[in-house]
């Protein structure tokens, strides 16, 4: 069940809230005046993550992370890889019922623009 996290003020960049589940991590960056700056959905942690990012300046972005993990020895950084699949249809239920004690303002931003991005892609 996704809740709502408190926001981190980082330096030099965009504050930000980090909430997460199981299933999803989702960042959300808040400008100066606390308005929402955009956000990424990390979705299908444990099996095929991907993120979804959506920032108001620059639109969207969809990317596979790759964990660099090939042997228990090595930590590696993850990294987002271009990657074009998006199940819209299982992001979007997951998402409105683990989501559903986020901020209402929130929730409809983010299920709003998975449909945004879903009618892109089609």
């Amino acid at each position: 069940m996704l809740d709502k996290a408190p926001k981190t003020a980082i330096a030099g960049d965009y504050d930000r809230c980090w909430i997460s589940d199981d299933y999803f991590d989702l960042i959300v960056w808040y400008t100066p005046g606390n308005t929402i700056y955009g956000f990424q959905l990390c979705y299908d942690k444990q099996h095929w993550e991907r993120a979804l990012t959506w920032l108001s300046d620059r639109g969207f972005a969809h990317t596979e992370v790759d964990t660099g993990e090939d042997t228990p020895e090595a930590n590696r950084t993850p990294v987002l890889v271009p990657d074009g699949s998006f199940p819209s249809e299982r992001v979007l239920a997951e998402f409105t019922r683990r989501g559903s004690t986020l901020p209402v303002e929130l929730r409809k931003l983010v299920t709003e623009k998975i449909g945004e991005f879903a009618q892109r892609k089609v």
